[in-house]
């Protein structure tokens, strides 16, 4: 699969290329284009019909159009480009009209890597399955999307497995693999602060979802280690 597409918008120039490198570190996305105004975004998305981007990481308080407005103008125009919101707009009205233009997420500054890099990994898995061939089989598949994009509730996960020690062995395995190189479930309980034997049973959990890759790893004495990484 081909990676995602990412379009910046961002008036401050610090701020924006921090989000293109936050998400160049993510596996599977790459930035496109970094845009300062609405102007510019807008004129990136007309190129080919916008057919460059997939993900528009958008600013709602641009120095010559509202997000909000961009947002209008994309839907106008026919665009069916994906739109996360990067934001200190806190006004529940602002919040409610996103919605309704079709914003996939919201994320109010000031925020953490984790929590950018939870929004875009949320987002490749509803993407992988909204754009999957065929139908949906039953409504606990339409279910599952939803969940997916909006966020998984801790019930859902396996019994004895929680959704904040995920998110850490996640950021693990995201913070600690190079290319190519995965972590053990030693190396992955050293950087978390967790037993090796619960390690490896969040990273077997990530392997059945298809969030990590499973590999042995040679080279050392004995029987080849298996060492994880994000996929």
């Amino acid at each position: 699969m081909t990676d995602i597409r990412v379009l910046v918008v961002e008036d401050e120039p610090l701020l924006a290329e921090a989000h293109a490198a936050y998400t160049e570190r993510v596996p599977g996305f790459t930035v496109v284009g970094v845009a300062h105004t609405a102007r510019a975004a807008m004129a990136a998305l007309r190129a080919n019909d916008g057919g460059d981007v997939d993900l528009v990481l958008l600013d709602f308080r641009l120095p010559d159009l509202h997000g909000l407005d961009v947002c209008r103008a994309l839907r106008a125009a026919g665009s069916s480009v994906d739109v996360l919101a990067v934001t200190s707009a806190r006004d529940l009205a602002v919040v409610r009209t996103a919605v309704s233009l079709g914003v996939t997420h919201y994320l109010l500054k000031p925020f953490t890597f984790a929590a950018f890099r939870d929004k875009l990994e949320r987002y490749a898995d509803y993407r992988a399955q909204a754009l999957a061939d065929g139908e949906v089989a039953a409504q606990h598949d339409v279910d599952r999307m939803f969940a997916t994009l909006r966020g998984a509730t801790g019930h859902s996960l396996p019994k004895g497995l929680d959704a904040q020690t995920l998110t850490r062995v996640r950021a693990a395995l995201a913070d600690g693999s190079d290319p190519g190189v995965g972590l053990s479930a030693t190396e992955v309980s050293a950087a978390t602060g967790i037993s090796r034997v619960t390690a490896r049973r969040y990273l077997e959990y990530l392997v059945t979802i298809d969030r990590a890759l499973r590999q042995p790893r040679y080279g050392t004495p004995g029987r080849p280690e298996v060492e994880y990484r994000p996929r």
